[in-house]
């Protein structure tokens, strides 16, 4: 099969021929039909994601297809079945999950996110060489492999391309807000970078009800775009003060603040935006090694600041609702997608998105 494969950090993706193994006991096939560019394929590219240890590497994990293949054991899902390819799914037997702590399964599925299926081996291979998929999915290629709980299946009315973004983007954003902050009605929110997350994080809170949401964002475009997916206030800080530009808008501090760049200094901004008692969230990941600076004072009044992984998904439980507000006509997403390209396209595609001038672009297959 064809897939992207980066063979050094910094460097243009080859696209190529690789083999993929049929899948074993617990294992599913899925014949990709769209994988979004986040934020942390980029990461992944230029070597400073804390989940690329190991090269030849096929990035992508925003994706959805159909299933083309089931191994021994599979009972949830089935050839011919439309699904989300999740970053995540639950083992269900360890002590997070029989807790009902899903979100926190450190089961053998957990071993994907370094590109492993739950033998510790990988289907990939690029010249007969072992090669992993990020975050064990790897969609910038025509199939991928991975365990049964993370695929989920869909309707065939919902469209693909429009699917794939649920997979990380949309259930990190929304998730952030629903799962890891449990925003209430009636109360002011800012986030912090509205790129592709940082607008579901701003449709999330208007599904939570907030009364108060202020896009923020360097760039003025895409703070401007915050308001089609419901801020009622942006702000861009012209001198670089976060902060300010927040309290311009809420001046006692929000009651939640998302950083969702992924910039230590920011999200040192977002907490010192955020009012006493209120709840400062960490959506996008900084480098392993950057430091984070909370003042002692503002956080000894009641303030908490917390970590979101992937919005504290559980695929099998957002994912279908997710598809269902979509459905409804309650959650936008196809103005998200700004570019929708072929696979052999990818390079210049990734160049546009590190420029800026996309919300989200779309490889389809």
């Amino acid at each position: 099969m064809r897939a992207a494969v980066l063979h050094q950090f910094n460097q243009p993706l080859d696209v190529r021929d690789v083999d993929l193994a049929e899948p074993r006991a617990g294992e599913v096939t899925v014949r990709v039909a769209a994988a979004g560019i986040c934020g942390s394929d980029l990461k992944a590219l230029d070597g400073k994601s804390p989940v690329t240890p190991h090269l030849p590497l096929v990035p992508g994990h925003e994706s959805a297809g159909v299933v083309s293949q089931v191994g021994p054991g599979v009972t949830s899902v089935r050839p011919g079945d439309h699904a989300i390819v999740a970053m995540t799914g639950p083992c269900g037997r360890c002590p997070h999950c029989r807790a009902g702590r899903f979100a926190r399964c450190t089961g053998p599925t957990r071993g994907s996110i370094m590109g492993l299926m739950t033998d510790g081996s990988t289907r990939l291979r690029v010249d007969g060489e072992p090669a992993r998929p990020f975050i064990g999915v790897g969609a910038f290629a025509e199939h991928v492999v991975v365990n049964e709980p993370m695929v989920v299946p869909i309707p065939e009315e919902m469209p693909l391309d429009v699917a794939s973004l649920l997979a990380c983007g949309v259930i990190t954003g929304i998730g952030a807000v629903i799962n890891s902050a449990r925003v209430e009605p009636g109360s002011s929110v800012a986030v912090i970078g509205c790129g592709g997350v940082g607008l579901n994080v701003v449709q999330g809170a208007r599904l939570a009800g907030a009364a108060t949401i202020v896009g923020v964002d360097v760039a003025a475009e895409k703070a401007a775009l915050s308001r089609d997916f419901g801020a009622t206030h942006t702000a861009v800080p012209e001198d670089g003060d976060l902060t300010a530009a927040v309290l311009a808008v809420v001046p006692e501090g929000v009651d939640y603040a998302f950083d969702v760049t992924g910039v230590a200094g920011v999200l040192t901004a977002a907490f010192n935006a955020t009012r006493e008692g209120g709840t400062t969230v960490m959506v996008g990941s900084p480098p392993s090694a950057a430091a984070i600076e909370i003042p002692p004072q503002k956080l000894f009044f009641s303030r908490t600041l917390r970590g979101c992984s992937g919005g504290d998904g559980v695929p099998a439980r957002d994912l279908p609702r997710l598809v269902d507000l979509y459905l409804a006509g309650r959650l936008e997403l196809d103005a998200l997608i700004t570019e929708r390209a072929p696979l052999p396209e990818i390079n210049e595609v990734i160049e546009r998105v590190r420029a800026g001038k996309v919300a989200r672009a779309v490889i389809t297959f």
